[in-house]
């Protein structure tokens, strides 16, 4: 059947072909006018998905707290403005390599200050997790895809926080009869900030710092988080996945304002209790896959990435801080991670440490960091 209609399809392009065309220029006009046509159909399909999933918002807005409507331009408004963060200047976030910074570590792409080696480990952006940013709807065109998750999350989290004082009252419980709006929400969050992570341009707006303390805020919010995780699990943990293989496959040469970026937003995820144990799990992962890729390579004097080595220094700072975290935590130690990741990354630790001290010691260094933090119930 497939065969006859291939042969059906030429006969009527060659008698239908105007004087002067070939039937190949006339083939591939035919083709670019059908492209066309899809292409215009599959726009106002996005368009018109896109305006079902802003009303399924709305309405699920209006059925956990209907009053929010009417009153959150007035009581939204006024607690936000006393939670208002300031304006960050980006004036000295150059595109250039990023590496004159005048604290190690502790500039951020973001605007946020995160020191990776802090002995008393100071949470510079636990306030700035506490709060809700006021929305800006200034955005460029790449940015309005985010437009409407972004709004709709914020507004969740307005809802809570005038509901947890009392402003206004909310029944949550409409977030388990309606996952379709939750997952493609925060799908589609996930989705744009990972394609700005791939492609970031700076200065970094302020949008897309909104969009990253949204979805954090989102996470870590007692009310909220259980809702949100249930759902879009596996869409966090892909996106956790994502973001390990920006940093450790990015090779430009101004990469590394960008790699701060993403690492920054990693550690902020691994501050939630559920998303640390499987963060670790990759980073160890990925840690130890390199390792035993560098001793072999370095045992039969082969060539190694050296763009890959660069970047795993990242990730073992990663480790670092969400290990110590984990310990410092009094309700938490590095004992309850036990992991499979954990085992495999401990054995024979020892030895490639030991083959690679010489040749690698910075990279050597790391590598015992990371065992002791994962060992230290075992030191104490």
């Amino acid at each position: 059947y497939l065969k006859i209609s291939k042969l059906a399809l030429a006969f009527a392009i060659i008698h239908s072909k105007p004087p002067g065309k070939s039937c190949k220029e006339y083939t591939e006009h035919l083709a670019k006018t059908v492209s066309e046509q899809d292409f215009g159909w599959k726009s106002k399909v996005e368009a018109l998905e896109a305006e079902v999933l802003r009303l399924r918002q709305e309405l699920l807005l209006n059925k956990i707290c209907p009053r929010f409507c009417l009153e959150n331009d007035a009581s939204a408004e006024t607690l936000l403005d006393q939670e208002c963060i300031n304006p960050m200047s980006y004036s000295s976030q150059l595109e250039d390599s990023g590496c004159d910074v005048s604290n190690d570590y502790a500039f951020d792409s973001l605007g946020i200050a995160s020191d990776f080696h802090q002995s008393e480990h100071v949470d510079t952006s636990k306030r700035w997790l506490e709060r809700v940013p006021p929305f800006n709807l200034c955005c460029t065109s790449k940015e309005e895809s985010l437009t409407a998750p972004v709004q709709f999350l914020q507004h969740l989290l307005e809802v809570r926080k005038l509901s947890e004082g009392g402003i206004l009252q909310a029944d949550f419980t409409e977030l388990e009869n309606d996952s379709f709006t939750i997952f493609n929400s925060v799908s589609q969050l996930l989705d744009g900030l990972t394609i700005f992570y791939n492609s970031p341009k700076f200065p970094v707006s302020n949008f897309l710092t909104e969009a990253v303390c949204v979805l954090i805020s989102l996470i870590t919010d007692t009310k909220l988080s259980n809702h949100v995780l249930k759902k879009c699990f596996k869409k966090l943990e892909e996106f956790k996945k994502n973001l390990i293989q920006i940093i450790l496959r990015n090779s430009n040469v101004n990469r590394f304002q960008a790699l701060h970026a993403v690492s920054h937003t990693l550690v902020l995820l691994g501050r939630n209790n559920i998303l640390r144990n499987s963060l670790i799990s990759f980073l160890l992962s990925e840690v130890r896959q390199f390792a035993e890729q560098l001793l072999q390579a370095h045992q039969i004097q082969a060539m190694y990435d050296i763009t890959q080595y660069e970047n795993i220094f990242l990730l073992c700072m990663i480790l670092e801080q969400l290990l110590q975290n984990e310990t410092e935590e009094s309700n938490i130690s590095s004992s309850d991670y036990d992991g499979e990741e954990k085992i495999k990354f401990l054995k024979n630790l020892d030895q490639i440490i030991l083959h690679l001290s010489d040749e690698f010691p910075l990279f050597s260094l790391y590598l015992w960091r990371v065992s002791v933090l994962l060992n230290s119930a075992q030191i104490q």
